[in-house]
């Protein structure tokens, strides 16, 4: 396991010029474990939900000694179990990849929900079969609590881990 630079990633607010991003991030690439691309429709929406949370925070994520935009990362509102928790997801774009940028990002978004308060726990769910992104959870620091079904996109159900980390503790 890496040791990563904390101070390598830079997260900043969602902004009205990111849409391009949320293009890239539509690749099929990039959806293959999330249902597979969005429609241009559904983009469109999925833009202004990030330009105007209810609660929470969409994140563009860039390199701080270039300024290269490389990402994207956030965390909102899910109702899970019995209660209300933080859930956070990411997307890294594919020249970035495989050098550890997305778990700098999910720490760096892990600090970002404490200072929000609110809720005690944050969750990921990635798909079991997401190596990738179950491996960006176990090195940001988030606690495995097992496999669950879960709905994402709306009416498409996976098999995802559940992983998590309480906002509350040390």
């Amino acid at each position: 396991m890496d040791i990563a630079d904390p101070q390598r990633v830079r997260l900043e607010p969602w902004s009205e010029g990111d849409f391009w991003l949320l293009q890239r991030n539509n690749a099929p690439e990039m959806t293959e474990h999330l249902g597979g691309p969005e429609t241009a429709e559904k983009l469109v929406a999925r833009h202004r939900s990030y330009l105007s949370p209810e609660r929470g925070q969409m994140y563009r994520v860039t390199l701080l000694d270039s300024g290269d935009t490389v990402g994207s990362v956030g965390f909102w509102e899910r109702a899970w179990r019995d209660g209300t928790v933080w859930e956070t997801g990411w997307g890294v774009l594919p020249e970035f990849q495989g050098r550890g940028i997305a778990a700098e990002a999910a720490r760096a978004v892990v600090k970002a929900v404490r200072s929000a308060g609110l809720h005690q726990y944050l969750h990921a769910f990635p798909s079991v079969d997401h190596s990738a992104s179950n491996s960006v959870c176990r090195r940001a620091g988030f606690e495995l609590l097992g496999a669950v079904k879960f709905e994402y996109p709306k009416g498409h159900w996976i098999t995802s881990n559940d992983w998590r980390v309480d906002l509350k503790g040390v």
